[in-house]
């Protein structure tokens, strides 16, 4: 059964754990982190051209200080297909807007799917089997489908979605209820989820017929919906921050997961490139590294001509982007963003943002 999807790419992101690389006008989704030779977006968009038929079927939303930077990044798409929020205001904004947009045009039975535009797929082949049976439940069933990454490593960073009876088979994949979502679990937790084999990581990629969220909008975020009908991107400046998990995932019943196994990475912060990169090699080098006695080191200069030079160093990530130089233990890659917070309070540094 083939089915036209209509991908809406989320790329509002800072990506902040990637500072300095990472910076307002040049976030994660535009860095190149895979060694691919293109960006994480240009990627995103790549990989979900066949199933769109075309750049004219392919959507982005973004923030209004980036939305040329994503135009330059995909020169096909259509200038139209670019929606820019004034205001960052989480995801359900973002998806109750950009379904609004697409039902108007393409009708209340299109197939929509929303895709991270910053997140590493290993196996295009079976990423795009996936969504195929992902449409195929949307149209078989009211349903809004989320796809469920299966679990490696008790990871503690990511929600975890629990399964329950099963919906039905496409594309030989198994599709299940939601029993419920959890949030981010401590260690001992997502272990105990991981033993049931019942428990999937939320990847945040969602798929459905256009209509079916705007009904399920119209009951649980009635709200959110009735300002974004009327006043489009002129609502923002009213409405609240919110995650599409919070307004309408944890509270629909028409919630599905589809398990899935494509090779797949959030690249949440520098580990996520180490993950990806590392092999047997003794660091991840992206850039020109002279080191001696240094292991599990990450390694990146923006400019060729930059040197890094290392001696008894484990586990740290160096980073070097124009006149900044990040040094950081891998364990607290997190905090990077609280380092960036409090540049803002220091004028004489806000040009490093």
């Amino acid at each position: 059964m083939e089915l036209k999807l209509i991908p809406i790419i989320l790329a509002g992101g800072k990506g902040e754990r990637f500072w300095p690389v990472s910076r307002l006008k040049r976030p994660k989704q535009f860095l190149c982190l895979d060694g691919s030779g293109k960006s994480l977006l240009q990627s995103t968009a790549d990989r979900l051209l066949d199933l769109a038929e075309g750049w004219e079927n392919l959507w982005v939303i973004t923030s209004e200080i980036i939305a040329d930077g994503v135009q330059e990044q995909l020169p096909n798409l259509p200038k139209s297909n670019i929606l820019v929020e004034p205001q960052g205001r989480d995801t359900a904004p973002a998806v109750a807007w950009a379904t609004l947009e697409v039902a108007k045009k393409y009708g209340k039975e299109a197939i929509v799917g929303f895709f991270p535009a910053d997140h590493w797929i290993g196996d295009t082949d079976a990423y795009n089997k996936t969504l195929k049976a992902a449409a195929q439940q949307a149209v078989a069933k009211p349903s809004i489908v989320t796809l469920g990454i299966t679990p490696n490593q008790p990871a503690t960073g990511y929600g975890y979605i629990e399964q329950g009876a099963q919906q039905g088979e496409f594309e030989q994949l198994p599709v299940y209820e939601v029993t419920r979502f959890t949030e981010k679990p401590d260690a001992a937790t997502a272990q105990s989820f991981i033993d049931t084999g019942k428990f999937s990581w939320n990847s945040g990629m969602f798929i459905f017929q256009a209509g079916v969220v705007l009904d399920e909008l119209a009951k649980h975020a009635p709200d959110l919906l009735d300002a974004l009908s009327k006043k489009g991107r002129d609502a923002y400046a009213d409405l609240e921050k919110e995650s599409i998990d919070y307004a309408l995932m944890e509270k629909t019943k028409l919630a599905c997961v589809l398990p899935a196994d494509f090779g797949w990475d959030d690249l949440g912060d520098w580990n996520g490139v180490e993950r990806l990169l590392k092999g047997e090699q003794k660091n991840v080098e992206l850039g020109t590294h002279i080191g001696k006695d240094t292991e599990d080191a990450v390694i990146y200069a923006s400019e060729s001509d930059e040197v890094i030079v290392t001696i008894g160093l484990k586990d740290v990530v160096i980073v070097r982007d124009g006149k900044v130089t990040l040094v950081v233990d891998k364990s607290s890659t997190q905090d990077i963003k609280e380092v960036v917070k409090s540049l803002h309070d220091k004028p004489e540094l806000k040009h490093l943002l």
